[in-house]
């Protein structure tokens, strides 16, 4: 797979053709609808153009050489001009347009605003996440979420390491992850985020304690829905990288799209790394032939990781009966080895896990279905997920990596046979169904009502070949559905300067658990006896999200939430492969959630651009789940369930401030700053608890990023770009255990990284460097585990257009 992975890109990239680019967009109304008949013209000294929105809104230009250029706007007798700067490829440009009659010209008005400026400014606390710079660096997705303001990525460890997502306070599975508002659940644990290279997205939506309703869950901390290029533009981007701890990433994205609407995606990656890099500090030691500790400084030696996949989506693009009607099927694998549990003071060696997973999905969406001003959408996947738990060495180890020994000389053997827990081969079968769909209807430009339901359902066995061969005939099985409704009513008021959703939630949640036990009778014969759990949880949630904006460039938001979060599969069944135990019994958690911000600008004075945002937020949690935590934090007690935790409370605040000046510098920078807090005062008995007012452990609370851009122009080759950026990130230190102690302190981390990437006349060819932890920090994250130090890489990347 990986040969012909090499292979299939290095035929693409040594054709040499000149790059025909494209400018495209939706052209839409201020509700969303597409807004066809619009003339737009596009010109330069040497180019001219013209072209008339179709019935989905759709735009484009092709041939166009990059440079800077007059859009021209016209419907009926009004006409606009608008400067644009072609620097990408397949650049987009949507225009948000207010329609009128001919009767009424003076009322018109365009407005031309990019997705990330409208969507914004909805009344969600949210932040849109641009790509276009990030996808010809070497930039994995969390990384490009991780400086986002609010934003922190938890993950243990290098490549392929479990990654947490926190949002102001809100941490673990209450943060949903969506592709196209679909759960990246559904793919398996062999796809992640990290598997979709930035080149693939089109902009990533952060949503922080209050979720819309067309991302229909319960997510109740926050959402991150991940929006994949569309590609009906006929383009091949491949990409390679190198660099430290033998890391190799290389991705392929195309499309391909006739003029009957037929439409071929097909994407592909490969991902590995030895992940050896060096660690230190208290729990990293051998032990001597006299039985005393020496510390020391090792490198990870059971910790590679390996990750392939592909997607393929056929069907039609933007006809007359289909905005999208696609039939896609994704498959991924991977293998992860595991170093150590939930702390770093045992190391592992041999323990590990593989997964494969096999998605077949639909996916159709309409506007305009069946009436004007009917959207209807579906997006419905089937996934076979298998997954393998392997851990079967006998002996302890040394971060050295060599056998550790006893005061007699002989190797220490493990307590119960295996790195973790006694032997096991653990064949782990997941089989899931996810369904959505939608409808949104619009009365006119200021009433919009949106109804959504999703139907998901999880069947999982499990088998353990090292368990006797009458118990493996016996399989446990573990059923999950959940069943999410809503129903949301839009407002437009005041000439669209004021925007209001409310919305209501229905949830149902289902749990089913079997267990068969082998009983001897009497006469000796042989039993099955089934033992069945199952309980059934019904709970509503509500809320609102408003908007007003002041002029052009100051808008007001505030939104809040009754939020629902279902325990998942993970939390409920366990998870074997991360040391995680079941817990059957934990119960729903429910918070009340409140947001308040405002955004101001972007104001433009010359060639200056400064932008600014902040908000305020409130969660009051009941029942929080989280990973139990194990205050001795030793190595005998490494498995874990999830619990829930009672009465928490976050309040804090983020900030963002950007500055631009011309096309050459952009600066941003953001902060976040909450206290997460144990709110339950007296035990049972009337006694103060001393956990009362406690930060709570393992929750980073202050965190603050930076990033600074600066581009040359025409450099050695005209039309060419040189892009410097450095990066800084900083974390607040914070407690990953209740106890009140040094050793069980996380300390304050301020990490920088810098970087180039050069990119070729026509934007066909990319080389970038980048240079991370330059200073060789020590980085921690989850549970005080040591993440990559110093590291170099080198990445290039291709673009075929018109192919």
């Amino acid at each position: 797979m990986f040969r012909l992975f090499l292979v299939f890109i290095l035929i693409f990239s040594t054709q040499i053709l000149i790059a025909q680019n494209q400018l495209s967009g939706i052209i839409t109304d201020e509700t969303g609808s597409p807004v066809e008949s619009v003339r737009v013209s596009i010109k330069n000294k040497s180019t001219s153009q013209s072209t008339t929105s179709n019935s989905s809104g759709f735009y484009q230009f092709t041939n166009l050489p990059f440079g800077d250029y007059k859009l021209t706007i016209r419907k009926f007798d009004q006409r606009e001009e608008i400067a644009i700067s072609l620097i990408q490829p397949n650049q987009n440009f949507d225009i948000e347009f207010s329609p009128i009659s001919s009767v009424n010209l003076d009322a018109a008005n365009i407005v031309v605003r990019s997705v990330k400026s409208k969507k914004e400014r909805e009344g969600f606390a949210m932040n849109v996440i641009e790509t276009k710079d990030a996808a010809v660096r070497n930039i994995q997705t969390n990384e490009l979420l991780d400086r986002t303001v609010g934003v922190r990525i938890r993950q243990n460890g290098g490549l392929g390491a479990r990654v947490d997502y926190n949002l102001n306070g809100m941490s673990g599975s209450s943060v949903r992850i969506f592709i196209d508002g679909l759960p990246i659940s559904t793919y398996g644990s062999s796809f992640n985020l990290n598997s979709i290279p930035p080149a693939l997205i089109e902009r990533i939506e952060v949503y922080k304690g209050v979720v819309p309703t067309h991302l229909t869950d319960d997510a109740l901390g926050g959402a991150i829905n991940v929006i994949l290029k569309e590609g009906a533009r006929n383009t091949l981007n491949a990409s390679v990288s190198y660099g430290s701890f033998n890391t190799f990433q290389s991705n392929l994205f195309g499309t391909y799209r006739s003029e009957s609407g037929f439409t071929t995606k097909l994407s592909g990656f490969y991902n590995y790394s030895d992940n050896d890099y060096e660690v230190w500090g208290d729990h990293v030691y051998t032990i001597l032939p006299n039985g005393r500790q020496e510390k020391i400084k090792a490198k990870r030696f059971n910790d590679a990781y390996e990750s392939y996949g592909a997607r393929v989506e056929l069907g039609f693009t933007k006809v007359d009966w289909a905005d999208n009607f696609l039939i896609t099927y994704n498959n991924s694998h991977d293998y992860n080895e595991i170093q150590h549990g939930q702390f770093m003071t045992k190391p592992y060696k041999g323990r590990y896990t593989e997964a494969d997973a096999n998605v077949v999905g639909l996916v159709y969406s309409k506007r305009n279905f069946l009436t004007k001003g009917l959207d209807f959408n579906f997006n419905g996947v089937f996934s076979d997920a298998k997954e393998l738990v392997s851990d079967t060495v006998k002996y302890n180890y040394n971060w050295d990596g060599n056998i550790a020994l006893g005061l007699d000389g002989n190797p220490i053997l493990t307590p119960n046979g295996a790195q973790q827990g006694a032997p096991t081969l653990n064949h782990i079968n997941r089989q899931t169904i996810s369904l959505r769909t939608g409808l949104d209807y619009s009365f006119n430009r200021n009433h919009k009502i949106s109804m959504n339901a999703m139907y998901f359902d999880m069947d999982r066995d499990q088998r353990d070949d090292m368990k006797p061969l009458l118990e493996r005939n016996f399989l446990g099985t573990r059923d999950l559905s959940k069943h999410i409704s809503s129903l949301a009513y839009e407002l437009r008021a005041f000439d669209n300067k004021f925007k209001a959703n409310l919305f209501g939630k229905y949830y149902i949640q289902r749990i089913q658990k079997m267990d068969p036990v082998l009983l001897i009778n009497g006469s000796g014969d042989q039993i099955r006896e089934e033992i069945r759990e199952t309980s059934k949880t019904e709970i509503a949630g509500y809320g609102m999200a408003a908007s007003y904006l002041f002029g052009n460039d100051i808008v007001i938001l505030a939104s809040a939430e009754r939020a629902v979060r279902m325990p998942n599969e993970t939390e409920i069944f366990g998870n074997p492969g991360e040391n995680i135990l079941e817990n059957t019994s934990i119960r729903p958690e429910i918070s009340k959630n409140f947001n308040l911000g405002f955004k101001v600008g972007p104001y433009k004075i010359h060639n200056h651009q400064v932008s600014f945002s902040t908000s305020g937020f409130l969660r009051n949690t009941q029942d929080k789940i989280v990973r139990k935590i194990n205050d001795r934090n030793n190595d005998a007690i490494q498995t874990l369930p999830f619990e829930n935790l009672g009465k928490t409370q976050s309040v804090g605040f983020e900030a963002e401030l950007g500055y631009n000046y011309g096309r050459n510098l952009s600066v941003l920078l953001s902060m976040s700053r909450f206290n997460s807090l144990y709110k339950i005062k007296y035990d049972q008995h009337g006694n103060q608890l001393e956990r009362y007012n406690q930060q709570l452990p393992n929750e980073p609370f202050f965190t603050a990023n930076g990033n600074v851009q600066y581009s040359f122009f025409n450099l050695i080759q005209e039309n060419a770009r040189l892009n410097l950026n450095y990066n800084f990130g900083f974390v607040q230190s914070f407690k990953t255990t209740w106890l009140k102690s040094h050793s069980t302190e996380t300390p304050s981390q301020f990490i920088q990284d810098i970087g180039l990437s050069y990119i070729f006349p026509n934007n066909q060819f990319i080389i970038s460097f980048d240079a991370r932890n330059i200073f060789n920090e020590q980085a921690f994250d989850n549970y005080a585990v040591q993440k990559p130090g110093r590291a170099f890489y080198l990445k290039f990347n291709y673009i075929l257009n018109k192919f």
